[in-house]
């Protein structure tokens, strides 16, 4: 962390992190680009839909798209941003994203919007997320005190969850009021806006040593490879959360099936039950700083992990069917979806402040890239298992073995050094490993 970053973090307390002047451009920033997003995507569902026309081999086309630059690029990119300047490469991609979504409405207006088109401009608009996903997690630790992080985290997890429920319902208003061409107009607004606020922060990165002789960025990934699965506690963090991801593809695959085709549930009331899992993300969100002080980082995100299999061990036993009265299944449903994002609000900020604080900065890129890609390839894995035990086995059966594996990434930590870790450990030879 530089001294400028340090002086004006350090003297900010971990509950009023957002009167810290950097963060608070930081976490306005985010903000707005997660609005961005949410909208974004009701637009681009729409345009998918009734401008191009696309078949539905096209939009598995478009939708392994945006997956696509993690599975290829996101260990390189990592790496680089343990060279480049994360400050700069987040104002780069806010300016680079408002001009990828302001080509949009040119394209519609002059009629030339097709599906490759539209696919270049998905393509694209996932490579410079991913490079702004990769540069956003260690520059955090320059803007705020280690002790800060979680809250930092938890304060952008709010943030992020008020967007991701709030964002389609008002992109689906703008989008009615506005049209598609002006919609996107409003989108490279945001993000314009969002590029000038982060432009605002000062922050100061050391800058990474010239490469010794004979080295290259296939070096410093297997470094950073090296460092995370080696680690006595990132490790197991790192296993258990791509386990945690393979049961999350499974439930996700299968919960908007299992609700709308298998138990009947309509469109109106499906919508209520996934607005319940926005509130359970913003409250996992803001008890986990408590939760984390006082349990400590290992404990806080076992927690997280172990509430997890509740409600879906719960939905697997449950002997729910199309014949089940909308007055059970709705409370029933929406309970899920808010348990299951109360989990993840608890266990996020835990344990991404832990990540922040446990790597050094030189490898924050690469720590973070690598989970970050492995789980992607994880959850795409569990995206086609999740049909396959559909098929074979029912929806009750699959989503039991789902919980079975959400019981099965508690069990790592259980087992882990990690159980015990505080976010208060000292990390200090964190960088002599790997």
């Amino acid at each position: 962390m530089g001294d400028a970053a340090e002086g004006s973090a350090g003297s900010a307390r971990p509950a009023e992190v957002l009167r810290t002047p950097a963060f608070a451009l930081f976490w306005s920033a985010t903000t707005l680009r997660a609005f961005g997003t949410a909208i974004a995507g009701v637009a681009f569902q729409v345009l998918i839909v009734t401008v191009v026309g696309a078949t539905p081999l096209q939009v598995s086309i478009l939708s392994a798209l945006s997956v696509v630059p993690y599975l290829f690029l996101g260990l390189i990119i990592g790496a680089l941003m343990d060279r480049w300047r994360r400050q700069p490469t987040l104002v780069l991609t806010g300016i680079g994203r408002a001009v990828v979504l302001a080509a949009v409405p040119v394209l519609l207006l002059t009629d030339t919007l097709t599906f490759w088109s539209l696919a270049a401009v998905v393509l694209l608009l996932g490579i410079l997320t991913l490079f702004a996903d990769s540069a956003a997690q260690p520059l955090l630790p320059h803007l705020v005190a280690r002790r800060s992080l979680v809250v930092a985290n938890a304060r952008l997890g709010q943030s992020a969850t008020v967007a991701g429920t709030a964002g389609p319902a008002l992109g689906g208003t703008l989008l009615t009021l506005l049209g598609p061409p002006a919609l996107f107009v409003v989108e490279a607004c945001l993000l314009s806006v969002s590029a000038v606020l982060q432009s605002r922060i000062r922050v100061w990165e050391k800058r990474a040593p010239k490469r010794g002789r004979g080295r290259h960025i296939g070096h410093e990934i297997a470094e950073g490879w090296r460092f995370t699965y080696r680690h006595p506690t990132l490790r197991p963090l790192a296993l258990s959360v791509h386990t945690w991801f393979l049961a999350h593809s499974i439930v996700t695959t299968l919960f908007g099936v299992f609700t709308l085709r298998e138990l009947g549930v309509t469109e109106w009331a499906f919508g209520l039950i996934l607005a319940a899992g926005g509130i359970g993300g913003f409250v996992g969100a803001l008890l986990a700083p408590r939760i984390g002080t006082r349990l400590g980082a290992g404990r806080a995100i076992l927690l997280g992990r172990s509430i997890t299999v509740v409600p879906w061990l719960a939905l697997a036993v449950l002997p729910l069917t199309a014949a089940t009265s909308l007055a059970i299944l709705l409370p029933l449903l929406a309970a899920v979806q808010f348990v299951y994002a109360l989990s993840q609000g608890i266990e996020d900020a835990n344990e991404m402040g832990y990540r922040q604080a446990a790597a050094p900065d030189a490898l924050q890129g690469r720590m973070n890239s690598t989970i970050r890609t492995v789980n992607r390839v994880v959850f795409f894995v569990g995206a086609l298992l999740a049909g396959v035990l559909a098929t074979l086995l029912g929806s009750h059966a699959a989503i039991g073995i789902a919980a079975v594996i959400f019981a099965v990434a508690a069990l790592v930590i259980v087992v882990s050094p990690l159980r015990r870790a505080r976010h208060d450990d000292d990390h200090a030879g964190a960088a002599a490993i790997g």
